[in-house]
């Protein structure tokens, strides 16, 4: 009896937690089938719902001059895609160097790392902006306002959870197998690439997804860096065009909320396996 009543008190609060977590897209996807009006009136409600009006609100979305939908989801790939592919592969070069060079300073790198992550990102956003702005005009490259300049930001924020995952992954690869490349007349960079690279793979997925979710949706970096007014604009950023001083346009901006949300719920639910094998992994090996 103790046992069942558990069971049903825990499922209630599994209920609870859902229902709480799922709330936010649960206004987001029922509103983008009303009209300001409606919205404003009642949100939560699923009167007023159509879908001529979702088509409408689409519409206004897709062919808005100011929104420019298709160029700002243009961005915001390229800048996902490049981020984190340099993210894994730079990443587990670090990773990898970390775990085979038994030197002190490779454990101080590592330790460092990890101090990294301890840092909230509101303390360095201000100095980071006026150091990019600094490096910029020295280097003669843009870094501000720019794709290489943030994508170089998400590498340096998101290196420190890409190590400290892969890392603990590549610790339990058993070093025979490097021995026996070498030994074959493999060089370091052939082992790795050929040997070490591959055997990641679950692992990088699983980092891959949780650094994409959050440069896909991030908006508080790239709108440091990028800027409201720029030429460069990421979704979220670019969904500030229909917010106003007096007005704002709920339907659009709910509307192209649920187009930037829906590649990264796609992603997730094809991927959901491969985060938990490979969290699961690098914790066991680790």
């Amino acid at each position: 009896m103790m046992k069942k009543s558990k069971k049903i008190a825990l499922t209630v609060v599994a209920v609870i937690i859902a229902v709480y977590i799922l709330s936010p897209f649960y206004l987001v996807l029922t509103n983008t089938f009303k009209n300001a009006n409606g919205i404003v009136a009642n949100p939560v409600s699923l009167s007023g719902m159509s879908i001529s009006q979702f088509v409408t609100n689409l519409s206004s979305v897709v062919n808005n001059s100011n929104f420019n939908f298709w160029f700002a989801f243009a961005t915001s790939a390229v800048i996902t895609v490049v981020s984190l592919a340099l993210l894994a592969l730079f990443g587990g070069m670090a990773a990898w160097v970390i775990c085979r060079n038994r030197a002190k300073w490779s454990t101080i790198v590592y330790m460092t790392f990890i101090a990294s992550m301890t840092i909230p990102f509101q303390v360095v956003m201000l100095p980071l902006i006026s150091t990019f702005r600094d490096v910029g005009k020295f280097l003669g490259i843009q870094m501000l306002q720019s794709i290489p300049g943030i994508v170089f930001a998400y590498c340096g924020f998101g290196g420190a959870m890409t190590v400290f995952i892969l890392t603990g992954f590549i610790k339990g690869i058993p070093y025979d197998l490097e021995e026996a490349a070498a030994v074959d007349g493999c060089s370091p960079e052939g082992t790795f690439f050929r040997i070490i690279f591959p055997l990641l793979k679950p692992v990088i997925m699983t980092v891959t997804i949780l650094n994409g979710m959050w440069i896909w949706n991030d908006y508080l970096l790239p709108s440091l860096m990028l800027g409201q007014s720029g030429k460069v604009k990421t979704l979220p950023v670019a969904v500030q065009s229909f917010v106003g001083s007096y007005v704002k346009q709920w339907d659009l901006i709910l509307t192209a909320a649920l187009l930037a949300m829906i590649p990264m719920i796609i992603i997730f639910l094809i991927g959901q396996k491969q985060i938990m094998n490979g969290m699961v992994e690098g914790a066991v090996k680790g």
